[in-house]
């Protein structure tokens, strides 16, 4: 059989075929391609600023570890001016964040980046193994995201770094669109799919350079790279609401693979029809439509336990990347076939869709909401729309021995308060309970 030429080069044999466009290629043409589309979503979207401090969310898992691989090639190669370091936050889960922080100082040493690690346990006086003791595994992965954007805040501004970014890819942002689509959270939909976020009130901005790049070809970039990284599961994450979003996402990408970007694009699309009213958005720059994430982000948030940050996101990628090594042990190495090769393939990928027409004048018909006023936490002095952050709520909780704190949105409160509102179960039966004693 006539070996398949890389479909860039012409020279070279074809060894991968990529999900997105179903392009045959070489190992160095795949590379330089992934590489040259992160490039081109930075400077699109004027990412960064030459000269800027940058802390890289780093987890150790795949997307934090390939997003500081491309960052510094691209560093390199495109003189960005850029100053890199490594930002790590330790959530105290035995088993799974220790053993994953030893890949981060692996990658530290690897990438010639400094490392700095803020824990829960310092931050909060609480690990993620003694919260789950205290509230059990459903509900904790509300507390872990909200903690965890609080210390990645909190880390950078002890770094005096103002912009961090995360390697959120083109599948976690589709899984948080399609979370706040299926609970109808019209004003965290229209923060999701904002590449930059950052807010006039806050000093530090967040981005995610790796927004368009799927998830498959992350792995297939780690794998022929041959870079270092943790792909355990956390052990908390089960439970997560975003496990059932992944699940649909997939499901979805199976019948039709470029479902993943289609969400993406049509979450971006619905965010441009939110008014700021209802999005919170009025204080944003121009460039980034929403609120910054870390503003008392929702539960099962971006970078939380529940997310695929630093790991696999269930058993599909350990499928794919345990074939890619197999493959890469084996003798012969054959241009992927359908008869073997792993179908991701990404038909049409859409980046041109025509402008939304504005909605101002069916929008204006429903309850207009209050406008988001941010101010600092009075207990913390984080950045909130409340006066007491979300974080100081759950910490009350805990520290009051209340495990059964809930986060939830009430109807008759959305005209005074656009965030999410606080419940403590139980109080009201033990108060009644006292006064019959």
């Amino acid at each position: 059989m006539v070996p398949t030429l890389c479909a860039l080069c012409n020279n070279s044999r074809a060894l991968i075929i990529r999900p997105k466009n179903r392009q045959k290629l070489c190992k160095p043409c795949f590379i330089f391609l992934f590489e040259t589309e992160i490039h081109n979503t930075i400077t699109t979207n004027s990412i960064f600023r030459p000269g800027e401090r940058i802390a890289i969310g780093a987890s150790g898992g795949k997307d934090s570890t390939v997003l500081a691989s491309v960052l510094r090639t691209l560093n390199e190669r495109h003189n960005y001016g850029l100053h890199l370091l490594l930002l790590s936050i330790d959530e105290g889960i035995k088993g799974y964040r220790d053993d994953s922080l030893e890949t981060v100082k692996r990658n530290a040493i690897q990438y010639d980046m400094p490392l700095s690690i803020v824990g829960y346990d310092e931050l909060y006086g609480w690990t993620m193994d003694q919260v789950v003791s205290q509230i059990g595994k459903k509900g904790n992965c509300t507390y872990c995201g909200v903690f965890r954007r609080q210390a990645l805040d909190r880390g950078a501004a002890r770094l005096g770094i103002k912009h961090v970014v995360t390697g959120h890819n083109a599948d976690d942002v589709a899984e948080t669109v399609m979370m706040n689509l299926l609970r109808g959270d019209l004003p965290r939909l229209s923060r999701a799919t904002s590449i930059v976020t950052a807010s006039a009130a806050s000093d530090i901005k967040r981005s995610k350079p790796l927004k368009y790049a799927y998830e498959k070809e992350i792995v297939l970039y780690a794998h022929h790279k041959g870079l270092d990284y943790f792909s355990t599961e956390c052990i908390y994450s089960p439970e997560a609401f975003r496990g059932s979003a992944r699940t649909l996402i997939k499901n979805l990408e199976r019948v039709r693979p470029s479902a993943i970007l289609d969400v993406v694009k049509s979450g971006e699309d619905m965010a441009r029809l939110v008014p700021p009213e209802v999005s919170g958005s009025g204080t944003c720059t121009a460039d980034a439509k929403d609120v910054a994430v870390a503003l008392d982000g929702g539960a099962e948030g971006e970078g939380g336990c529940g997310s695929s940050n630093g790991r696999a996101s269930g058993g599909e990628m350990a499928v794919m990347e345990q074939k890619l090594r197999d493959e890469a042990t084996s003798d012969g190495k054959q241009t992927q076939n359908d008869d073997h090769e792993i179908d991701f393939t990404l038909q049409g990928q859409r980046h041109d869709r025509h402008k939304p027409t504005p909605a101002a004048n069916t929008l204006s018909k429903a309850k207009r909401l209050q406008k988001q006023q941010l101010q600092r936490c009075g207990r913390c002095g984080y950045l909130s729309s409340q006066s007491v952050c979300k974080a100081c709520m759950l910490l009350e909780g805990l520290n009051k021995n209340r495990p059964k704190t809930q986060i939830s949105v009430s109807v008759e409160e959305e005209d005074n308060s656009p965030t999410l509102t606080r419940r403590m179960e139980g109080m009201t039966s033990i108060s009644h309970e006292t006064n019959v004693t």
